[in-house]
């Protein structure tokens, strides 16, 4: 058995990927250290709980006592980092916080996880050859884009909120402990993700939410931001890859090639929700701009072609398809069909 270290899953991502993983990987046990912040909750996991190859333990990335407590008294073998502060409109209200989590946790995480591992720079210790950091990552570090043009994996970074700075921040840390060190790395660039159990203030459940609840949909500006979305369990899918197959050292993006506006994620949910919930007016008429964001990025798009041809990498879910899954999940936590 291999014991591996998963940090934030009690949250959106991480949440889905737990039972993805324990399921596949009968060999793995998994423990999950996670501070249960406002974004994590392990109703999330329930479905795990009394898995015996699952452990949950409640605390904080940058406790470094902790984390060299969890490396020895498990052994850990290798680290799937997800955790991290995550809610850009949180960042620009609070940035400190994620710059400890983000910035510090990740340094703190691969740190220990190096002087576990490893004897001194490019030498590891007998039976640890195969241990490696997989550092989960986002698009956002990247910029935005103009009308035309995706993110690869050269492209240069350019943050525009704390948020995505802290990322950035923790990426190259991640970097240089792969280039000074010897480490084996690997860190996946995602967009913006969607489906069950995403953490309520997010776009997509506050529009179900709010439809629901007869309220205003609020839409940020002109609602013509572009992001391109990605099922959850797609996402999940191609870490796995990664974790297992991809290069020392290389960063992927995982990307999903549906790029919406905002106004179009919320006319397709309204038009599901007018379909599956009528009422005698269209969920549309609830859609209320309101005062965009602070250094909102205008479009991000990924191009995943190296995960796709390196590693046969492809999204089983299409927008279309995957709205439809995510609708039906919500409408079961929100009125309990």
């Amino acid at each position: 058995m291999k014991n591996i270290l998963l940090t934030g899953t009690a949250g959106f991502i991480g949440s889905n990927f737990v039972p993805y993983f324990l399921e596949k990987y009968p060999e793995y046990n998994l423990i999950n250290l996670d501070l249960l912040t406002y974004a994590g909750s392990l109703e999330n996991l329930k479905e795990c709980e009394n898995n015996p190859r699952y452990k949950f333990i409640k605390g904080d990335i940058c406790n470094r006592e902790l984390v060299e407590f969890i490396f020895n008294e498990y052994d850990i073998q290798g680290v799937i980092h997800f955790a991290a502060e995550s809610h850009v409109d949180n960042s620009i209200k609070n940035p400190a916080v994620f710059i400890e989590t983000n910035v510090n946790g990740t340094f703190t995480l691969i740190d220990v996880a190096y002087k576990h591992w490893m004897e001194k720079p490019f030498t590891y210790k007998e039976n640890y050859n195969n241990c490696r950091f997989h550092h989960i990552s986002t698009d956002e570090v990247y910029g935005t884009l103009g009308e035309t043009g995706l993110f690869t994996e050269t492209t240069p970074y350019a943050p525009n909120s704390p948020y995505s700075a802290s990322k950035a921040s923790s990426d190259m840390i991640v970097r240089a402990y792969r280039e000074t060190y010897g480490m084996n790395t690997v860190i996946t660039n995602c967009s913006n993700n969607y489906g069950p159990k995403q953490h309520d203030e997010k776009l997509i459940p506050t529009i179900i939410r709010n439809a629901l609840k007869g309220n205003p949909i609020p839409i940020y500006g002109d609602g013509k931001n572009i992001r391109d979305w990605l099922y959850v369990l797609d996402h999940c899918k191609g870490i796995d890859l990664v974790y297992h197959k991809g290069k020392i050292g290389e960063t992927y993006n995982i990307g999903g090639r549906n790029e919406r506006t905002n106004l179009q994620i919320v006319d397709r949910i309204c038009t599901i929700l007018d379909e599956k919930v009528p009422t005698t007016k269209s969920y549309k008429e609830l859609i209320t701009f309101v005062e965009d964001r602070a250094g909102h990025d205008r479009r991000y798009a990924i191009d995943a072609t190296k995960l796709e041809t390196e590693l046969l990498w492809r999204a089983d879910e299409n927008f279309e398809s995957g709205i439809v899954k995510t609708i039906e999940w919500y409408l079961n936590k929100y009125i309990k069909l």
